[in-house]
């Protein structure tokens, strides 16, 4: 689903997290504070190992769906992972390069269009712990909309958290991440992205995204102040089956 089709079938929304610890509104899941802090060691990846995310639209008319994600091979290269969906009338089935736990070559940054990073990107840096942050600034191609461009992408470990989704409750670190995409042009400022994720070390992955976007216009008058929201959905865990 483009972002153009996005600006025609959804609701204004403001960019504000759904969550800080309490209850939420979107998904089925839970959100508190764990007894005890959380670190998550660097993740031992399987071929198998398969992630099925229930993804919660909160904008009208937009579906909501399940996404499918397994590991289907791992060598010298790194970690190869498949990812599908069927979003409406939308059939998605992409490929993310991970070369190491972490780190990602290609894969996406909002909605699900297929970036190719020049350095890698570093979503996750292992091994996670409160308090740690990181800010890159990375060149990239998105082969989806055939542009280039660079992003800027800052993350924030905040706390320890337990979490409640359909696959069973885990314990988690929750991340804050704010991007700033590259799609600047004469009408329009570039799209500022605002997330929160869970990760589970149990799980080897995330368990729960809340996922915001948005751009401002450009232009004098009421224009120069609104605000166009391009995502606003949650992404929880229904099942994890390891690999062999």
């Amino acid at each position: 689903m483009n972002r153009s089709r996005r600006r025609l079938v959804f609701g204004s929304a403001a960019l504000i997290p759904l969550a800080a610890g309490g209850c939420t509104s979107l998904g089925t899941g839970t959100v508190a504070r764990a007894d005890t802090a959380v670190v998550a060691e660097v993740p031992q990846y399987r071929v198998g190992d398969r992630w099925v995310y229930r993804v919660d639209q909160a904008f009208r008319n937009a579906p909501d769906y399940d996404e499918t994600h397994e590991v289907i091979s791992i060598g010298a290269e790194g970690i190869t992972v498949r990812i599908v969906a069927q979003i409406g009338n939308l059939a998605v089935d992409r490929i993310e390069k991970w070369p190491a736990p972490g780190l990602v070559t290609q894969g996406t940054l909002l909605d699900v269009e297929t970036r190719r990073f020049a350095v890698p990107l570093e979503r996750f840096r292992f091994p996670l712990q409160a308090g740690a942050h990181w800010n890159q600034w990375v060149d990239q191609v998105n082969d989806t909309a055939g542009t280039q461009g660079r992003i800027n992408r800052y993350v924030r470990v905040a706390g320890s958290d337990r979490v409640n989704t359909p696959a069973g409750s885990f314990d988690t670190l929750r991340m804050t991440v704010i991007m700033r995409l590259d799609d600047e042009d004469a009408f329009r400022y570039a799209t500022e992205c605002s997330d929160i994720v869970w990760y589970a070390p149990a799980a080897r992955a995330t368990v729960r995204e809340e996922r915001r976007a948005q751009y401002r216009e450009k232009g004098s008058g009421r224009d120069a102040f609104a605000w166009i929201p391009v995502q606003n959905e949650v992404a929880e865990l229904v099942s994890f089956t390891p690999g062999h």
